[in-house]
């Protein structure tokens, strides 16, 4: 069994310091909003339009992405970060400052 990843953020440090993420496809420039998914998992959502150029016809394309935290499912919401998995090494699990 593979080991689980454990995130190396809290939750809180998640919500005081996430920012916005650039994404470009083609010449575009498309902004994936953070966002915390029904699931409980951290990360930053884009859904929208763009155009893709192919042999000189812009092609129309629908857009959708989701860029999640590995490990954010499992934090806890009071801002401590989560326990580490068992047989891991000592402060593993831990956030930084």
């Amino acid at each position: 069994m593979a080991k689980k990843t454990t995130c190396p953020i809290t939750h809180a440090q998640f919500q005081a310091n996430a920012r916005p993420v650039l994404i470009v496809i083609g010449d575009q420039k498309l902004q994936a909003e953070v966002k915390e998914f029904s699931t409980g998992s951290l990360g930053w959502y884009l859904n929208g339009k763009a155009f893709i150029d192919v042999g000189g016809t812009q092609v129309p394309v629908q857009v959708g992405l989701n860029l999640t935290i590995i490990g954010s499912k499992e934090l806890p919401k009071d801002g401590r970060p989560a326990a580490a998995p068992e047989g891991a090494p000592e402060g593993a699990g831990e956030g930084t400052a």
